[in-house]
């Protein structure tokens, strides 16, 4: 068992190796892009990426502590107001929420496009069956508190939401789920987008998604998966930790 402070450097930890990560994946564009963990001590504040810092820079020491009225109580910069206003409101509604993630991925956005939810046409697409919304609303950049908490009441108790014309979000009960869960989601919107170019899917049927879901989409084995993500990106770029 890890003590608050252990937990601490835990998540900022493992929050710094996401932003890393999703670097490489291609999720980083210009200053757009957030992800937060809730800080076990101050549970009302979160750690969040400085705004205008490219994720393949970010340590853990570059790290922000934000307050529930979205000032910085720890580390050197400004935070990106359109995170304020959507992840104060997760971490408020959703107290079993550890960390959220959100950036402009590619396929997410191209996924947004639609407006639609995710079918379960693959195995992994199945750990979001019955599992995320749409949030059929777009009335520019998120700047207004109170979009962020239509965003939040929309998220209800899934894990992840397509925010139409704008992208992905996820969120779990660490940072790895919620890192896990965006990797997966844009990897199923990629499939899905892939699939639907060359004919029509078949999707799994409602009773095999459900069982798929409760056997890949649980919090351990989104923990799992990310966990030799982890080693890795830590092996090649040690200096995240510092």
């Amino acid at each position: 068992m890890r003590t608050p402070e252990q937990e601490r450097l835990h998540r900022r930890q493992r929050l710094a190796a996401t932003l890393r990560i999703f670097a490489e994946q291609g999720f980083a564009e210009g200053a757009g892009g957030h992800v937060t963990a809730r800080d076990p001590v101050r549970t009302d504040h979160f750690w969040v990426n400085p705004f205008g810092m490219h994720f393949g820079h970010v340590r853990v020491s570059d790290l922000l502590l934000v307050d529930h009225a979205g000032t910085v109580v720890a580390g050197t910069g400004t935070v990106n107001p359109a995170g304020y206003a959507i992840h104060s409101q997760i971490h408020a509604a959703h107290p079993g929420v550890v960390a959220a993630a959100h950036t402009h991925s590619p396929y997410g956005r191209a996924w947004a496009a639609l407006a639609r939810p995710l079918d379960p046409i693959t195995q992994d697409a199945c750990a979001f069956f019955e599992r995320h919304r749409v949030f059929d609303e777009y009335t520019g950049v998120v700047l207004d508190v109170a979009e962020g908490k239509r965003i939040a009441e929309c998220l209800g108790d899934g894990i992840a939401v397509v925010l139409r014309n704008h992208g992905l979000l996820t969120v779990g009960g660490s940072v790895e789920e919620a890192a896990w869960w965006f990797l997966a989601m844009d990897v199923s919107c990629r499939v899905q987008l892939l699939a639907e170019a060359a004919g029509t899917p078949r999707p799994i049927d409602p009773p095999a998604a459900r069982e798929a879901r409760d056997g890949i989409g649980t919090p351990g084995i989104a923990r799992l998966n990310f966990r030799p993500l982890y080693a890795d990106i830590v092996r090649r770029r040690p200096d995240l930790l510092d």
